[in-house]
Parts: structure tokens; C-alpha cells; sequence
């Protein structure tokens, strides 16, 4: 018999990663039109009720944090990790990538800003969390820093 009950209050919870990853800007009009690289921070908030379930590992919890983890990395963090991220309009850069063995290049539909990466990450994250817990929880926002100054939100 299920004795688990879900709360009828909604709580945020937060989920940092951080990972490396190299791009350029190619249009910009200053140093980032250069090849270079972050160390990104991801921020991943999920919002839904907190578990019910005596007894249970999620007892009092709205996900473990090791489940926002094993997403983000599955989706986000492993595949651009040490990778150089590259809008598919460079040409000149995506011919020179392809010109190193085993090189690890993502290739993006949009060029590589903060923004675009943030709104890249949720689009890719918000139908797998949708999916995977039937709707109890919302990706409710993503904050992605490029340097501890500068980020970008999406909700």
C-alpha cells in the first residue's frame, strides 16, 4: 500500500553545475569575437510540491538533488563540457574544428551567447523534466553564468 501523499504548496528548489566550455562570437565588435573560453555556472530551479511518503528516501522533498543533477548532466553539462560551442553559420570555425581528430564541437542553431546558451539549456531541459515526473514539476527557470558578473535568466 502507497502511504505517500503530495503537498498541495509548491516549493523552488535550486541545482548549480558548472562546466567549461570554449566559443567566440563572431559578428561582435569587441573580444568576443576571439576564440575563447568560460567557466559556465548553471543554475537550474525546479518548482512542485514537497513528497509526502513516511519512511521514504523523498520523504519531505519536492526531487532529490541528485535527480536535477543526473539530468542536467545527461543533457547540458556532459555534451558541452570541454567542448567548443559553435553557431552553424561559422563556417571558417566549424572548418577548422572538423580539421582536429576527435575534436568535441556542438554545433548550434544560434550563435553562442550567454542568452542563446540559456535559452538553448531550457528548451532542451523543460520537456525531460515534464516527461519524467508526469507533470509534478516545472523547470521554472535557468541561470546561466558565463563569468561571475554576467548571466542570463530564462523562465
Amino acid at each position: 500500500m502507497d502511504h505517500s501523499k503530495i503537498s498541495q504548496d509548491n516549493v523552488a528548489i535550486t541545482r548549480r553545475l558548472e562546466f567549461d566550455a570554449g566559443h567566440r562570437i563572431p559578428n561582435h565588435g569587441g573580444q568576443c569575437r576571439h576564440l575563447h573560453g568560460h567557466r559556465y555556472a548553471l543554475e537550474i530551479t525546479v518548482k512542485g510540491p514537497v513528497l509526502e511518503s513516511r519512511g521514504q528516501a523523498d520523504d519531505g522533498m519536492v526531487l532529490d538533488f541528485g535527480d536535477i543533477k543526473r539530468i542536467a548532466n545527461e543533457y547540458v553539462v556532459e555534451p558541452w563540457d570541454h567542448a567548443f560551442l559553435v553557431a552553424k553559420e561559422d563556417h571558417v570555425l566549424l572548418q577548422f574544428l572538423s580539421s582536429i581528430p576527435n575534436h568535441k564541437t556542438v554545433t548550434l542553431d544560434a550563435v553562442p551567447t550567454v542568452e542563446n546558451l540559456a535559452r538553448i539549456a531550457f528548451n532542451l531541459l523543460q520537456p525531460i523534466f515534464i516527461e519524467r515526473f508526469q507533470g509534478r514539476l516545472n523547470l521554472v527557470s535557468l541561470r546561466l553564468y558565463e563569468t561571475p558578473n554576467c548571466w542570463a535568466d530564462v523562465s
